[in-house]
């Protein structure tokens, strides 16, 4: 089966070769179709650069270093910056590719084209010596023609509103690389794909997939104390349009992404949306010391922000900086959002660092910067998340005022910030705690950025995990081999009195009632809630808060402590399911009957120092949906004064993480007990309540 969308310009052309060239029929080929495409008669190669002055397509037989045939674009075949070839009878089993690119050398000027350098296609949709995780790559690379033939047969895409999602952050090979996983193909898609059913009962209906385009994991591989350490993350793109085929169970000759494919296609029929960490602000070729193997060879001045003299700019940390408003790399980044968006029905895309896809090439920021607003309006883009990690390494921090045109969220890292200190127990903080579980509008007003603006999280992959959380004052990285100078030093954490690990049973207790305090408050925040994969059952990073290079039990998921920890992982699924049960939590509803507003805040006084927040309102069908949430983070117990309810209703207790009226902490046979007008709230405890008819 061919790709239906290349039948418009291939109808356009004669399918007869008009020249040989090195004993190979070709003839000029389709050049609005980047990359490298099947077709019936052969394989149309288009590329471009803006400053080459020629290029040679390279031939390989499958794993070989030695070309078996090389190709020179003729001048003829040339349009504008494009070259477009198809080569006839080419059989895209028999074959791997790349460039050679040739033009004017002159680094002072961002010009880097050396006419014996092997480059890797920008559009190449499979990358070849990368199947196999942790075998170090010791050549160049070179790209594999996939064909699209996935059958998706009828599912459709969830398609679910932002307010309701529950987002789910995970790290594909670390979810199920740990032998406890029990899943056949550990640390692979379809590991992920076998543990589905888990996702299901848990709860969340968006999975938030840590980079999955091809990187490479040996890069600045180092032995510290005896163990390997890797660029784990990911955060490393060699290409842009390609699965990372080391997550595969076996290796996909010319079928790459298939078995990505079956995983999204699961996901979405079993109403879980499939949302893609992707990193357009760098690449892994890095600095001035970095490799060539890419961007650099096609137009180094042009997909790099570069200082005058012709060094790269480091707004990302990582070496480079994509020069992603220059109109051929918005170009780029656009096709691809749409190719994984059409080809493999992705839900939505996370942009690390995103910030810098709004500097200008000089490294300003803009106030309008093409690139999104052109993600903002793109018609095929229309349905999918757009998610901004509203900041970056070079110091601009945008959260709340990331350019949006009211379509892109952000993850809201003042939510992370001051709820993780509320949380520890600064309790004077309860107003702008208040503004954060209401939806942060004094960051995102609804007028303007809508009312789905805000992503909520107190944890994610970069930091401490929810247990580490409550049980270090500080970061404990040594296992990177920095000395403990990497990661963040800003954690807002509490060790509850021990740092690490313990068997103190009171100091226990309290680190899993703070746990349940705030993974009870996400829930009960208007806005979309995101959290790490294993916080439901408190999984650890031992203290580590910046596990990138960790392939090991540092990062992986040891699906053991779900027993370990099952009340608290019950807790978590209650929580979940009581935020779907409850649309009052998402978003405004009809105004309730009982005269409370949408969302009221009644802050400490004299009396109490409890903050609670009441949510109010009615359904379509005049059911009442009111919850009060109670959060108590003194350290003495305090008095809990419930708002009154009209005659005929009470409050009713559905968590109560200090027991003193759940003694699981939340209802274990479903009802739930009533509340008087007031109740004792242990130190450090919280509680959710619902109005009801008595």
């Amino acid at each position: 089966m061919e790709d239906n969308k290349l039948i418009a310009p291939m109808s356009r052309i004669h399918m007869v070769p008009m020249d040989v060239i090195n004993g190979f029929e070709v003839r000029p080929g389709m050049y609005e179709v980047n990359g490298a495409t099947a077709i019936p008669c052969g394989v149309n190669f288009t590329v471009y650069s803006y400053g080459a002055t020629s290029c040679e397509l390279l031939l390989y037989k499958r794993m070989e270093q030695e070309p078996y045939a090389v190709i020179p674009f003729p001048e003829s075949y040339k349009i504008g910056k494009v070259y477009s070839m198809i080569v006839f009878g080419l059989n895209i089993c028999d074959f791997e590719y790349a460039y050679r690119v040739d033009g004017p050398y002159d680094p002072g000027r961002g010009l880097l084209f050396n006419k014996k350098n092997v480059l890797l296609d920008i559009y190449a949709r499979a990358v070849t010596g990368q199947s196999v995780w942790g075998i170090p790559q010791n050549n160049f690379y070179k790209a594999r023609v996939v064909r699209d033939d996935f059958d998706w047969g009828n599912t459709t895409q969830p398609g679910i509103p932002m307010e309701d999602l529950v987002i789910y952050e995970l790290h594909v090979r670390g979810f199920t690389r740990h032998f406890s996983s029990g899943v056949v193909n550990p640390g692979t898609f379809d590991g992920l794909r076998e543990r589905i059913p888990y996702l299901k009962e848990l709860g969340v209906n968006a999975v938030e997939l840590m980079p999955v385009f091809e990187f490479d994991e040996m890069k600045d591989f180092r032995m510290v104390d005896g163990r390997p350490v890797l660029n784990y993350w990911g955060y490393n793109t060699i290409s842009f349009f390609a699965p990372n085929t080391s997550y595969t169970a076996e290796t996909e000759f010319n079928r790459e992404g298939n078995e990505l494919k079956r995983l999204i296609r699961e996901l979405n029929a079993n109403g879980i949306e499939c949302i893609l960490d992707v990193v357009f602000n760098h690449t892994a070729e890095g600095n001035e010391l970095g490799p060539c193997f890419s961007f650099k060879g096609f137009d180094n001045n042009i997909y790099y922000m570069l200082t005058p003299e012709g060094f790269y700019y480091n707004f990302s940390g990582c070496g480079n900086t994509m020069n992603c408003n220059h109109p051929m790399v918005q170009q780029m980044i656009l096709e691809c959002l749409r190719y994984w968006t059409a080809t493999y029905h992705v839900d939505g895309f996370r942009f690390d660092l995103a910030s810098i896809l709004g500097r200008n090439e000089d490294g300003s920021p803009m106030s309008k910067p093409p690139l999104l607003q052109s993600l903002a309006f793109d018609p095929l883009l229309g349905n999918v998340k757009l998610i901004a990690e509203a900041w970056d390494a070079g110091g601009l921090y945008q959260v709340g005022s990331f350019p949006s045109w009211n379509r892109w969220a952000e993850w809201n890292g003042k939510y992370r910030d001051d709820m993780r200190d509320y949380l520890k127990g600064n309790y004077g903080m309860w107003e702008t705690a208040a503004r954060r579980i209401m939806g942060s509008s004094d960051l995102y007003d609804p007028e303007h950025r809508g009312r789905n603006a805000s992503v909520n999280f107190l944890t994610c992959h970069d930091g401490f995990t929810l247990n580490d959380l409550y049980s270090y004052n500080w970061k404990h990285n040594e296992a990177n081999g920095w000395g403990n100078t990497d990661g963040s030093d800003d954690n807002r954490s509490w060790n509850c009195g021990v740092e690490g690990d313990t068997d103190d049973e009171n100091v226990l207790f309290l680190r899993h009632k703070l746990a349940k305090n705030a993974f009870a408050v996400l829930m009960c925040s208007r806005g979309t809630p995101m959290f790490f994969a294993g916080d439901e059952f408190l999984n650890t990073q031992f203290g580590n808060n910046n596990a990138y290079c960790q392939d090991n039990e540092i990062s992986w998921l040891n699906w053991r402590d779900r027993e370990k920890h099952k009340e608290h992982y019950k807790f978590c699924k209650y929580m979940i399911g009581f935020r779907r049960e409850h649309a009052i939590l998402r978003k405004a509803l009809l105004r309730s009957r009982t005269g409370y507003p949408d969302i009221q805040v009644m802050g400490m006084d004299d009396s109490s120092k409890v903050l609670r927040v009441v949510f109010a309102g009615c359904d379509e069908e005049g059911q009442e949906d009111m919850v009060c949430l109670a959060l108590n983070v003194f350290w003495e117990r305090q008095e809990l004064y419930l708002p009154s309810l009209p005659t005929g209703m009470g409050w009713k207790i559905a968590a109560d993480t200090g027991k003193e009226y759940l003694k699981a902490g939340i209802p274990e046979d479903g009802a739930l007990p009533l509340a008087g007008n007031s109740l004792s709230m242990q130190e450090r405890s919280l509680m959710v309540l619902v109005a009801d008819q008595l």
